[in-house]
């Protein structure tokens, strides 16, 4: 094979152009009944590679009482006027409390509480529905039953405060509801559990661990818990830090049950003063120029802790008026007037406090008071007496300066990890809690060994015929060439007042092409941005820039350089992108080149030479037309990812991307499709896509004319498809919609014959870590386990195909769903190894299979083409409960671009 590429046009195979299938305008596709797919068990494990000796972070659990069964109790808790009580901080309060006040009614028996509607018990308790009356006589029952403020004064008056501390009365009632049998974690593990149990059994056990951090003042997210504790808090700027505590669950493994700790890292807001906060929050150096309508926004919701009265409060709002002028009517003790009413006088917030509770403000007098009432009755606070209550999460998005300092600041090389989570284990205890110890449930304190094997890295080949061995996961250009490098005739480069000679950078492109095989012309023109257009909107400046190309150039050119100011977070990246892209078609690569040298023009070059139609490298196997299996059968590689919106923005569209493998027998190319679908659904709808008059503009349809059209007519009979972002209770999901519209979209195009699946889900956002034996180091690239900590039946495997440098490396879980092409173990193994060396952007292995990977950067690139901030202004909360808001379509890239590896 003396040239490989995916341009029809430039493939010797393709003697004439392949026509696209069509069918007669009055043929419908037959279509046949769609098959039922489910969830394959394991054929097998691996033998390839050298084996090595592991350790990870699960810990082995030994179950001394297996015949424990779990009652399920429904909890209803009602208030004195009958009205459900859904605070979830004040559940775990009253069932505390119902324990201690009825311990011999509940025979003694210890709940494992979920903080919200259920509790169970090892065993029964004495009656299946039993009701009880609890009283709270803290200060706890009126913040959370009757919210926050709602007194005239601005800050919990002695009236108030004497009110908080009354008792309030609830009542609870318990009803049973079912059983769960712990042995059924132990039937599952021998494929027995004909009930499907064992989850639910696993749930109750993860439910006992909440509890037990619930109990030391924890913020739970979902199955992490978070001390308050400063030493464990770091600043990441903008009034956020991370805050480390630890992952821990039970697991069924192949090896038995095991408990799954891990460190682990969520955002809170920076407790202290909040005037601190908002300065921090909005990098301000003096409160004069906080910006309040941000502040408003942010604040809203938070709770604080006052000085002087050592209270929490809720915020609501600000004041329209500072603390001097904002008044408010006060009552007046013991005063009546004509028709029996409380008087009352108006005063302002700063007068109060000097003449009532002897505080004179300082700096907040001239700042807005926080309301922490109700919405009729607004309740003040001042600023300088008001400091944000601890471990209040964070949910925003960070920026990239965030993002970096967090990870700079938080990451563990592998010794000190594992330090780590044998000390924490250790010092939780959990062999002696009282559910736990009724189960006879106990945990060995160090990590288990486990055997693994290090797969040997794909042989590549480059430019000339040579071929490159990656050493740790890594090879370099360093004295080689490209293997199909483009020819750069016609381009541009552009700058948009960044600060940067263009001159100097053109020239040394060049001479960086020049020593990798690529033919790189001088520059048709260097076109800096007019100083004057800096201050217009992004879009504006987009428009102003390409008027000024096509008034040098006669017609497009074949790239376009841009030099941006900013290296993350452009505004003017998405509109450049959107107006490259999809109105004119036309190749761009973004830089923002801080320092020139010939890594960084490599880099550069290998992006720009894959979305021109070259090739960087190829695996040898590749090269050679050996791939096993896939050589010898037209297959297709899928990659499928769905990137919602940034957290707390619900309102936003998610993505969905997939790629498609071109020109087979290559499994280095790809093109993408991408679309638009409603917020934070993650099964993919867009697969098919019949419109009315029966046409489907789905994603698929596009991805297999493509892969015909660049593999000589050859229709694919085998669909690889890699998934990634789903859980284990989406996967019968994944095979029921998603394949069932893939399956669609081809019997659409007039086929018959279903193709052969194999369906692998990926996933990365879980908490298995591997760790050698005998060395500080990570494990080494290539590294495979898929026993005892895989799944007890299901086909599972880990793999940590990259070299990890810095912190402890995280393997990617692969989930084989179905296997209908009929892999064997080392065989789909090594085709997932091979995959993350195709990477064409970079020259190490990559976490995660290539396809996948390249989903995620079109979904990410794509999504920048339209800005979605407007979305939730332009509709009511009441008109989102009966019609959500149509969902904005993504432009269509131009048809220059849209087979192109413009994501790369």
């Amino acid at each position: 094979m003396d040239k490989v590429t995916g341009n029809v046009k430039e493939n010797p195979n393709l003697l004439h152009p392949v026509p696209t299938p069509n069918l007669p305008p009055d043929k419908k596709p037959e279509c046949v009944d769609f098959p039922k797919y489910s969830i394959i068990g394991r054929r097998g494990i691996g033998s390839a590679g050298r084996q090595i000796n592991l350790l990870t972070n699960h810990f082995k659990v030994s179950v001394n009482v297996p015949d424990a069964v779990f009652y399920q109790y429904s909890v209803s808790i009602t208030s004195e006027d009958k009205r459900a009580v859904e605070g979830k901080g004040i559940g775990r309060k009253l069932i505390d409390k119902l324990c201690q006040t009825y311990s011999s009614e509940l025979a003694g028996k210890k709940f494992a509480y979920d903080g919200e509607k259920t509790l169970y018990t090892v065993g029964p308790l004495p009656q299946n529905k039993l009701e009880f009356t609890v009283v709270l006589e803290d200060s706890f029952a009126m913040r959370e039953s009757e919210s926050l403020g709602g007194r005239e004064s601005p800050n919990g008056s002695t009236k108030r405060s004497k009110r908080s501390f009354q008792s309030k009365t609830f009542q609870v009632e318990i009803s049973y509801a079912a059983k769960v049998p712990l042995k059924s974690i132990f039937l599952g593990l021998k494929g027995l559990d004909k009930d499907n149990n064992a989850q639910d059994a696993l749930r109750v056990l993860d439910i006992v661990l909440r509890q037990t951090a619930a109990k030391c003042g924890c913020l739970l997210v979902r199955q992490s818990f978070f001390h308050d504790d400063s030493r464990n808090f770091t600043d990441v700027g903008g009034g956020v830090a991370g805050v480390k505590g630890f992952h821990a669950s039970f697991r069924s493994t192949q090896g038995g049950l095991s408990l799954n700790m891990d460190v682990s890292t969520t955002m809170i807001l920076t407790p202290g003063p909040v005037r601190d906060f908002l300065l921090a929050n909005q990098n301000v150096k003096e409160p004069r120029y906080i910006d309040w309508a941000k502040a408003k926004k942010m604040l809203k919701n938070l709770r604080v802790k006052t000085r002087h009265s050592n209270m929490e409060y809720k915020i609501v709002g600000l004041s329209e008026k500072p603390c001097n002028q904002q008044f408010f009517p006060m009552k007046l003790r013991n005063r009546k007037g004509l028709d029996d009413e409380e008087q009352t006088v108006d005063i302002t917030v700063s007068e109060y406090f000097m003449k009532h509770r002897g505080i004179e403000l300082t700096y907040s007098a001239y700042l807005p008071c926080l309301d922490v009432g109700k919405p009729k009755r607004p309740n003040y606070l001042p600023l300088e007496l008001c400091s944000l209550v601890s471990l209040q999460r964070y949910t925003k998005a960070l920026s990239s300066m965030q993002r970096a300092s967090l990870v700079e600041k938080s990451r563990q090389k592998p010794p000190e990890r594992i330090r780590t989570l044998v000390d924490a284990l250790r010092n939780y205890c959990y062999d002696e809690d009282p559910v736990l110890a009724e189960c006879g449930i106990s945990l060995e304190k160090q990590l288990i060994h486990i055997k693994g094997r290090v797969l040997e890295s794909p042989k590549l080949k480059v430019g000339n015929g040579n071929d490159c061995i990656p050493r740790n996961g890594r090879w370099n250009y360093n004295q080689r060439t490209l293997l199909q490098p483009s020819k750069i005739e016609r381009w541009v480069i552009v700058n948009f007042s960044a600060r940067c000679d263009t001159s100097r950078l053109s020239r040394e492109f060049i001479d960086c092409g020049r020593n990798k095989g690529v033919q790189i012309e001088c520059p048709l023109a260097l076109i800096e941005e007019d100083s004057q257009v800096r201050r217009e909107s992004p879009v504006r400046r987009v428009e102003r820039m390409f008027g000024q190309i096509r008034e040098k150039l006669s017609r497009p050119p074949n790239l376009i350089l841009c030099v941006l100011a900013e290296r993350k977070n452009s505004d003017i990246y998405g509109p450049w992108k959107k107006i490259c892209l999809s109105d004119f078609g036309v190749v761009t690569q973004c830089i923002c080149p801080f320092k020139i040298n010939d890594q960084y023009l490599t880099n550069v070059l290998l992006k720009v030479n894959s979305k021109l139609g070259g090739i960087n490298s190829l695996l040898a196997i590749e090269h050679s037309s050996s791939v096993p299996i896939i050589k010898d059968t037209p297959t297709m590689i899928l990659g499928m990812d769905v990137s919602h919106g940034s957290p707390g923005r619900s309102d936003m569209p998610s993505i969905a991307a997939v790629v498609g493998s071109l020109s087979w027998p290559l499994i280095s190319r790809y093109r993408a499709s991408v679309r638009t679908q409603s917020p934070k659904v993650e099964m993919i709808d867009s697969l098919f896509k019949p419109l009315a008059d029966g046409v489907d503009d789905g994603i698929i349809r596009e991805l297999l004319l493509d892969f015909y059209q660049s593999s000589s007519g050859h229709k694919p009979t085998q669909i690889i498809v890699f998934r990634d972002g789903v859980s284990e209770s989406q996967f019968n999901q994944v095979l029921n919609i998603e394949l069932e519209q893939i399956v669609r979209a081809y019997q659409n195009l007039g086929e018959t014959n279903i193709p052969k699946f194999t369906v692998i889900v990926a996933q990365k956002n879980h908490h298995t870590k591997l760790f050698q034996t005998n060395s500080p180091e990570n494990v080494p690239p290539g590294t495979v386990v898929d026993s005892m900590i895989v799944h007890p039946r299901n086909y599972d495997f880990y793999m940590c195909a990259q070299a990890g440098m810095i912190g402890t490396s995280r393997p990617a879980h692969y989930h084989v769903l179905i296997d209908e092409i009929g892999f064997s173990a080392d065989g789909l193994q090594n085709l997932v190894h091979s995959l993350s060396y195709v990477y064409q952007r970079s020259t190490t292995a990559i976490s995660i299979v290539a396809p996948i990977y390249y989903a995620h950067l079109a979904a990410k690139q794509m999504s920048q083409f339209m800005k979605f901030e407007d979305l939730s202004e332009t509709s009511s909360g009441q008109e989102s409960i009966t019609s959500a808001p149509p969902v904005p379509e993504l432009p269509r890239l131009h048809e220059n671009v849209c087979s192109s590896m413009f994501f790369c």
